[in-house]
Order: C-alpha cells, then structure tokens, then sequence
C-alpha cells in the first residue's frame, strides 16, 4: 500500500464489549506514533468510551458508521490502512464492509466463527481483494489464531528439520478457562436457524474442505471428518470429546494449506479434540462435555427450549466479567507425524478469557500487523486466514505479548 492514509488501525465496533477490549489493549500496546481510530454507529457512545480510555486514546480520532452504510463504511475503508472489526453476527453485519476493504485496497481482521459467512466474503470479495492488494484476514481471536498459526508453526519446524509433509495431525485442548458473551450466543443462533431452513447451507458446513479455493482440488481422505463422541486415544492421554469450536477451525486450517498450494501435504489430515483424562473419570467428563453440546445446540433448534436458553444465556454486550476475563487461559498441543515417521508437538498457550482478554490481544496485534508489518508479510492477497494473511509476523507479535508458540520433536 503505497498512499498515505490518515490512520494506520480503525477498530470498528469499539463500543462493544470485545470492540471496547480491543481498544484498551491498543491503548496500552500500540507503537508510539500508531494512529488509531474508534468507529461504531453512535458518537455519543464513542465518546463515551474514549473518555473511560483516557490517555492516548483521547487523540484518536472517531468514526460514525452503521453496518449498512456502504458510504460512510466506504470512508473508512479509503482512509486506513487496516481495520479491525467486532461487529457480528457477521453474515448479518459484516459483508458490506468486507466489500468497503476490498475495493479500497484496505487490510481487514475479524472475529468470525461463520463457515457460511467466510463461503461469502470469499465469493464476494475474493477476487476484488486480489486485484487491489487488499488481505481479507478473517478469524483472529480464538476462532482461529491458536488452530490455525499453530499447525503453522508445526509445519515450518517439520520442514526446517527435513522431515517431509505433515499427515495425521491433531490439535488437542488441555486446559481452557473462560466465560462467553452474548454476541457470540447471537451468532450460534443465527447459524442455527439458517442450517434448520437451509438443505444447501447444512451441505456446506458439513463439508470438511467448505472453504477450500478449489474443493474438487482436495483429496478424499478417510476419516476427515470432526470427533462427534467421547474416543479413547491413549497416544493423547486418554479419553477425548468433542471440541466445540473444531466444526470451524478445521475448516480454516484446511483453506491455510489449500491457499499455500497444500503445502502442509496432499495428505495432510486435521482434526480438533479436547483431553478429559485416562480411565473412567476421563470418560466421564468426555460424555458430559459431548451431551452439553448436544444439548445446547439442540435446545436452540426449538422454540420452546430455546426460550428457556435466552433466560440464562448472555445477551449481546454483555460478557464474562473482569475477574473471569483476568483468570482465563488456555493451553493447547498440536500433535504432527510426518510422511518420514517422524512426530512433533507444537505447545500453544495464553493467559486471559481466551474469548474476550486473548481475544483482544489477537485482534489488536493482527491489526497492528496488517497496518504496520507490510514489508513481512505473506506476499498474497485476497480472502485469507491467520496464517496466510499474516504468518510469521503475528507469531512473532504474540510471542511479545506473552503467547506461547513452540514445537517439540518427540520421535
């Protein structure tokens, strides 16, 4: 990008609860000299949050725009350089400003955990974003930075070491420690109803390679398919249940070797779980983990239950609070054997809500990357993922912010 834009980071969506973390966490960490905006669709709450910011962040400048006014989002797609956005439900708020960036040659990073809306933008947007230079980056908080940079990371130490293509992969969450906000329980429903109505959509989202540039490009492997019930694996320490975030995440990591013409290896085979532990008491958390799903997704489906779910379940703005937010964590391993035999775990962890306080550091930084790290990053455009819109420069980010990214040879 060679113009001069008047900010280098627009965080859009700042007066809501993830928008306004973000916005915090800029104020604490961007460079000095960063220019940065707040923009949403009320100045009286913009206001509001710059002054409860205080500091630097009472020079920013503040930016009015409704999810649906392609004019004012178009000024502020022309005047940044990248724009960091919470605004969800997505595939109801998001496309127009994919569209705004994508013209305007404008970096982008979301929070999306949207199949349906990233199979959009990528129709959408894909090819506008090529031609302008634009990085359509979606899923930089924990949809999907730890799944998606991790096996990254896995893969360039595989590849360094000269031990072939990546196979059998696993991404195994050890520990996780948070809460969940109502925007992310608005997006659920969304996605939800529109599977109940929608044959084409439920087609897409089962599909393990629906975000894959060219599906009729990716091979058939057996067994590529997401765990759906408790399984006994003693190489990962016992019983494993489902994750519930894996439907998504796979699907990402997947369009990262796709777009890197498979580099990860044509038979590279991915999939997402969670460690309950050995013997009968690991089984009896997988159980209960995989039936709470079940459950909860379930008990969205019907009217009835689900009316009983909007009496507990967060609305949107509201959040887990600073207590849970500061005692968060999660901690994750990505299990890689390669076509030489050889096995490898990469070690991925961080502290805080991993939804909302990491959240916010992997947004914040994927947007101070897009605006600041151009001369490092991955020389694409277009629809992208963590790790091939940003790559080695936001590892290297997070690395300074506190995450963990290694990789252990184990065989």
């Amino acid at each position: 990008m060679t113009e001069t834009r008047d900010h280098d980071v627009v965080v859009y969506g700042a007066t809501g609860f993830v928008g306004r973390l973000t916005a915090a966490y800029l104020t604490q960490h961007a460079p000095e000299g960063t220019r940065v905006a707040l923009a949403g669709r009320s100045r009286p709450r913009l206001e509001d949050v710059q002054r409860r910011l205080g500091g630097r962040a009472l020079d920013w400048s503040l930016l009015v725009a409704d999810s649906g006014d392609r004019t004012a989002l178009d000024e502020i797609a022309r005047s940044s350089t990248a724009v960091a956005t919470t605004v969800g439900p997505y595939v109801q708020h998001g496309l127009p400003l994919v569209a705004a960036c994508a013209e305007a040659g404008t970096h982008y990073a979301d929070l999306t955990g949207e199949v349906l809306f990233i199979r959009d933008s990528i129709e959408r947007a894909d090819a506008t974003a090529r031609q302008t230079g634009a990085r359509i980056v979606h899923s930089c908080g924990f949809d999907s930075i730890p799944s998606d940079l991790g096996v990254q990371v896995l893969h360039d130490r595989v590849r360094a070491d000269g031990e072939g293509d990546l196979e059998a992969t696993t991404l195994v969450v050890t520990g996780l420690k948070g809460g969940v906000s109502g925007g992310t329980i608005a997006s659920l429903k969304l996605q939800v109803d529109e599977l109940r109505h929608n044959a084409e959509a439920r087609r897409l989202v089962a599909d393990p390679y629906g975000l894959s540039p060219e599906r009729d490009k990716e091979p058939d492997l057996e067994r590529e398919t997401d765990l759906r019930r408790p399984f006994l694996d003693p190489g990962l320490g016992g019983w494993v249940a489902p994750f519930v975030m894996a439907g998504f995440n796979t699907r990402v990591v997947r369009r990262s070797n796709a777009l890197q013409d498979w580099a990860y290896g044509r038979r590279f085979r991915y999939q997402e779980v969670m460690r309950t532990g050995p013997g009968p008491v690991g089984l009896a958390k997988a159980a209960g983990i995989t039936a709470g799903l079940g459950a909860t997704v379930g008990g969205l489906l019907f009217p009835p239950t689900r009316a009983l779910l909007d009496r507990v379940l967060p609305s949107p703005g509201e959040g887990p609070s600073e207590r849970t937010r500061a005692t968060g964590f999660f901690r994750i391993e990505v299990h890689g054997s390669t076509s030489t035999g050889a096995r490898y775990v990469a070690h991925v962890a961080a502290k805080g809500d991993p939804g909302y306080a990491a959240t916010a550091v992997m947004l914040g930084e994927s947007g101070l990357a897009l605006a600041l790290d151009d001369d490092r990053l991955p020389p694409r455009a277009g629809v992208l993922t963590p790790a091939t819109g940003i790559g080695a420069p936001l590892v290297d980010r997070l690395r300074a912010a506190g995450f963990t990214f290694d990789v252990d040879r184990t065989a």
